[in-house]
C-alpha cells in the first residue's frame, strides 16, 4: 500500500510539474541509472540481463510490438532533435533569440503561449528550448520579423556569426553559389557535381512544354553571412508586371533571389537553366531567314530583374553596378541614364533583356547566367527568365480594336458633368474647345483613344501612341503626362462619330447639352481683340462696362471694340461681370 501511495504521489507531481522541472527530473533519473550501472558488478549485470530476457520471453506479441514501436519512435525523435539542433536554420534562429532583449523575449514567449515570468536567462532558455523542439512556422516568422525590426534600429550593433546555409536549386533555374567573389572577367574554377535524380521521359516541364532528359545540375554551396539575418527565400512569390509587347509562352526560371554570400560590396551568383526540345525548336523556327533581314527571333529568351517585393506586381529594376554574362559572353544591358546630381549613382531604365543570341538552343546543353552586382543591404533583388513571343504595334492595335469602342453616351455624360454650372460661382464655363489633331503626330487623328483613368476629353491617335511606345516604352499620356498603360486604353466612340461627320475639321466645341459644333477658322492679327456682349446685356451696359475697364489696360489701336481680345460678358445678377478668353 505504501508503494501504491508513493506511485500516486509521483503521478500527481508529474502532472503539476513544468517543462523545466520535468527535464531536471528526467536528467536526475538518467544520472542515477548511469551511476548504478557504473558500480554494478559482473554478477549484478548478468542478473539484470537475465531478468530482461525473461521479461521479453514472457511478454505477448502485442506487448512486443508496442515496445518495439516505442523504441523506434524514441530513436526517430532523438535523431530528428539532433539534426534540428545542428541544422543551419535552427542555428540561425538560436542566434536571433540570443540577441533579443527582455521585452522582445516577453513578446516571443507570449506569442508562443509560454510562461513570460522570470529573469532574462530563464526567458532565453525557454526561447531556445522552443526553437530546439521545432517551433511552428508562425513562431519562426515571428522570430525573423522581430530580429529584422531589431537590426533596423539606428545604432544597433549586429553580432558577427558565420552560418552555413545550404541553398539547393534544381532544373529549371539551377542556382550555383560561390563562397567568394572572383574577377568577373576571368574564369571560374568551380566544380560541378551531377545530381543522381533524373526527370522521367514524358514528364512536363515549365510552361507546358514536354521535358525529356536529366533534371540538370544539383548544387549545394554554403552561404556565409557575417551576421545571423533571416534567410532570403530562394524562389520568392514575386510577380512581375505584364509587358504589352510580349506574350509569355513559358517560365524557364522562376523568380530567384540574388543572395549576397558575404559582407563584401560586390557579389556574384550563377544560375543555370535548360531548354526543352519543343522550346528550342520554337526559338529556332521563329528566326527571320530572309536575305538582308536582321538576326532577330520572334520567340525570345527574356531576362528580367526586379525588387524582391511580394506586395504588388513589380516593374523591371536593375541592381546597382550590374553585369550579366550568358555562357561566359557579356549581355547587352540598357544604357545608364546620366545624372548631374552629386553622390547619386546613375541608374539603368527598367527594361527586359533579350539573351536569345547568347543562349545555346539545344535541349542537351545547359545555359549559364552569371550575375555580378553591388549588394544593397536595404533591399533585395531577384531575376527570372521567360520564353516570350515579341509583338508589334499593329498586333496591339488590332487587339485594341477587338475590345470595341466606348459608347458615345459615356463621353456625352462626361461633357455635361464638366460643363455643369455651379450656382455658387459667378463665372461659368459654357463650352469646351477640343482639338482633333493628335498631340503626338501633329496630324488629324485616325483612331482617337485615351486612358480610362484620364479625366480630360482630349484624345490622341492610338496607332502613333503604340508605335512610339514600341520604340521607347514609357506608357505616359501625352495630354496629362500621367501613367497610361495599354490595358487602360479605350477608343472613344463619340470622337469616332465626330470624325466621320466632319472629315476636314481640326477643332470642335462641346456644348452644355453634350452636343458639338465645328469651330470656324478665324483670321488672326497681332492686335485683334473682339468684344462679345451677352444676349441679356444692353448696348448701353456693354458700352458703360467697356468704358469702366481698368486704366492699366492699354491697346495699340484707338478702337477699343476691335482691339480687345475676346472680351465676353457673362450674364449674372451684376451686369458688370466679365470673363476674358484668348482665341
Amino acid at each position: 500500500m505504501a508503494d501504491l501511495a508513493e506511485l500516486k504521489r509521483h503521478v500527481v507531481l508529474e502532472r503539476k510539474e513544468t517543462t523545466t522541472q520535468r527535464k531536471r527530473r528526467l536528467e536526475k533519473c538518467r544520472k542515477k541509472r548511469q551511476e548504478k550501472l557504473a558500480i554494478e558488478t559482473e554478477e549484478e549485470k548478468q542478473l539484470r540481463l537475465e531478468r530482461r530476457r525473461e521479461r521479453y520471453q514472457n511478454e505477448t506479441q502485442e506487448q512486443r510490438e508496442k515496445r518495439l514501436s516505442a523504441d523506434r519512435e524514441r530513436k526517430i525523435k532523438a535523431r530528428q532533435k539532433q539534426e534540428s539542433d545542428h541544422s543551419p536554420q535552427s542555428q540561425a534562429l538560436k542566434q536571433m533569440v540570443l540577441s533579443f532583449r527582455v521585452s522582445e523575449l516577453h513578446v516571443l514567449l507570449g506569442f508562443a503561449g509560454r510562461n513570460k515570468s522570470g529573469r532574462k536567462q530563464e526567458l532565453t532558455q525557454r526561447a531556445i528550448a522552443l526553437v530546439e523542439k521545432g517551433c511552428s512556422l508562425p513562431v519562426q516568422i515571428k522570430i525573423r520579423e522581430m530580429y529584422r525590426n531589431r537590426i533596423k534600429e539606428p545604432g544597433m550593433s549586429q553580432p558577427h556569426k558565420d552560418i552555413n546555409m545550404p541553398v539547393m536549386h534544381r532544373h529549371p533555374g539551377t542556382h550555383l553559389d560561390f563562397g567568394g567573389l572572383k574577377d568577373f572577367n576571368g574564369d571560374y574554377p568551380y566544380r560541378v557535381k551531377m545530381s543522381n535524380q533524373e526527370l522521367k521521359p514524358g514528364s512536363t516541364g515549365m510552361g507546358g512544354y514536354p521535358s525529356d532528359g536529366p533534371v540538370g545540375l544539383d548544387y549545394a554551396a554554403p552561404m556565409r553571412s557575417i551576421m545571423p539575418q533571416p534567410p532570403i527565400p530562394v524562389n520568392p512569390d514575386v510577380k512581375l508586371k505584364h509587358l504589352p509587347f510580349y506574350d509569355v509562352l513559358g517560365e524557364l526560371m522562376k523568380p530567384s533571389s540574388l543572395i549576397p554570400k558575404n559582407s563584401g560590396r560586390l557579389q556574384e551568383t550563377l544560375f543555370v537553366f535548360h531548354l526543352t526540345p519543343q522550346q528550342a525548336q520554337d526559338i529556332t523556327m521563329s528566326r527571320d531567314f530572309r536575305p538582308g533581314a536582321k538576326c532577330e527571333y520572334t520567340v525570345q529568351v527574356q531576362l528580367r530583374f526586379c525588387l524582391l517585393e511580394t506586395s504588388c506586381e513589380q516593374a523591371d529594376t536593375f541592381p546597382s553596378q550590374i553585369q550579366v554574362r550568358v555562357n561566359n559572353k557579356p549581355a547587352t544591358l540598357p544604357n545608364v541614364i546620366p545624372t548631374n546630381k552629386p553622390n547619386v549613382e546613375p541608374k539603368r531604365p527598367g527594361r527586359p533583356v533579350d539573351i536569345t543570341n547568347l543562349c545555346r538552343l539545344s535541349p542537351t546543353v545547359s545555359n549559364a547566367i552569371t550575375v555580378a552586382w553591388a549588394a544593397d543591404f536595404t533591399r533585395s533583388f531577384c531575376m527570372a527568365v521567360y520564353l516570350v513571343k515579341k509583338l508589334t504595334s499593329d498586333i496591339l492595335l488590332s487587339r485594341l480594336k477587338q475590345f470595341g469602342n466606348r459608347h458615345s453616351d459615356h463621353t456625352k455624360a462626361l461633357i455635361k458633368e464638366k460643363l455643369a454650372q455651379d450656382p455658387d460661382s459667378e463665372i461659368a464655363t459654357t463650352s469646351l474647345r477640343v482639338s482633333l489633331m493628335c498631340p503626338l503626330g501633329k496630324m488629324r487623328m485616325q483612331i482617337p483613344c485615351r486612358a480610362s483613368t484620364c479625366t480630360h476629353l482630349q484624345c490622341f491617335d492610338a496607332s502613333t501612341f503604340l508605335m512610339m511606345n514600341e520604340r521607347k516604352p514609357t506608357w505616359m499620356c501625352p495630354v496629362c503626362d500621367r501613367p497610361c498603360p495599354y490595358d487602360k486604353l479605350i477608343i472613344d466612340g463619340y470622337f469616332v462619330e465626330i470624325f466621320k461627320q466632319s472629315p476636314s475639321c481640326t477643332d470642335i466645341i462641346f456644348h452644355e447639352d453634350g452636343s458639338w459644333s465645328p469651330m470656324k477658322p478665324q483670321k488672326e492679327s497681332p492686335n485683334q481683340v473682339i468684344l462679345t456682349p451677352s444676349s441679356k446685356a444692353s448696348p448701353t451696359t456693354s458700352q458703360s462696362s467697356a468704358s469702366s475697364l481698368p486704366s492699366t489696360l492699354s491697346f495699340s489701336t484707338p478702337d477699343l471694340v476691335e482691339e480687345m481680345n475676346s472680351l465676353i460678358i457673362i450674364s449674372s445678377d451684376d451686369d458688370s461681370d466679365y470673363c476674358y478668353t484668348n482665341n
